[in-house]
């Protein structure tokens, strides 16, 4: 049992590394925590349901359909009301409450749009055979999921690596002022980031039905903890810390549905307090940083 809740959580870890991914580079580029973010995955998961049950659209291409729609709405999102948050006296605590108040739009224009029954998507998409490792047996629609998410962690750390808009990004990530005054596009590039937050969190969304079950509109409330959970054990502004951070949730996560399944729901809360009080900076952190 240890070795299939071991695999199994490395599988679901990827894939909520990659969730919590856009939340992660948002903070980090833009120093704001988007309150909404559990909400765009719950859309992205509303967009794959729609495109299948009427078009018969596999959810591979409604990844695609997902980046490119998510992605504009985040530009919409971004040039009203992101700009004017930055010039403001506080603008932490105020995004908290505009991502709050966005939060609960997105939920009740999700109730009015699909109604408060679950959607989901069959599991029989991908096959039904099961993938066979170390001597247990995974659902292969587990496999297909961390697949999809390793690579899209993977083509995320290339874009911030080795482009040039990357690598805008990593400066101002390492310090907003300085790359201000170094004459980098600071602007241009938190809407670049926060679009792509979005657009990932969608696409995580997608995909999220073959790993959580179904999903319904106050969905998004307990996802977002999970994902900031996930982003403050790894390292709050790290995107390498959303993958730690994923896999030590994912993990303990199936440790504690196989030997302790009643207590599986606190597991993002009580890393969130060990983290903070053991390593506040979270496991990639070099220092606290205040949001």
């Amino acid at each position: 049992m240890f070795t299939y809740s071991l695999i199994s959580g490395i599988l679901f870890g990827l894939f909520f590394g990659f969730m919590a991914l856009g939340l992660n580079l948002i903070f980090g580029v833009m120093q704001m925590v988007n309150l909404a973010h559990g909400d765009f995955v719950v859309l992205g998961g509303y967009l794959a349901v729609v495109l299948y049950s009427s078009l018969h659209l596999n959810p591979v291409v409604s990844l695609v359909v997902a980046l490119l729609l998510f992605f504009v709405v985040g530009l919409l999102l971004f040039f009203p009301l992101i700009p004017r948050l930055s010039n403001s006296r506080d603008p932490e605590m105020l995004s908290l409450i505009l991502f709050f108040g966005l939060s609960q739009v997105l939920e009740a224009l999700m109730v009015i749009g699909f109604g408060d029954n679950p959607r989901s998507l069959p599991l029989s998409i991908f096959g039904n055979a099961p993938w066979h490792f170390l001597g247990q047996s995974y659902q292969i629609v587990w496999v297909i999921t961390a697949g999809v998410s390793l690579l899209m962690i993977a083509l995320t750390y290339l874009f911030l690596y080795y482009t040039r808009t990357g690598q805008a990004v990593r400066a101002v990530m390492g310090n907003r002022d300085e790359a201000m005054a170094s004459g980098l596009p600071v602007k241009r590039t938190s809407a670049i980031i926060f679009s792509l937050g979005l657009a990932l969190a969608a696409m995580s969304g997608v995909l999220s039905p073959f790993m959580i079950g179904s999903l319904d509109p106050t969905s998004g409330l307990g996802l977002t903890t999970i994902a900031f959970a996930i982003v403050v054990i790894g390292s709050l502004g790290n995107p390498l810390g959303s993958v730690l951070g994923g896999l030590v949730y994912g993990i303990s996560l199936m440790l504690m549905q196989t030997y302790l399944s009643s207590w599986s729901v606190l597991v993002p809360y009580l890393l969130l307090l060990i983290i903070v009080l053991v390593k506040p900076s979270g496991l990639l952190g070099k220092g606290v940083r205040h949001a």
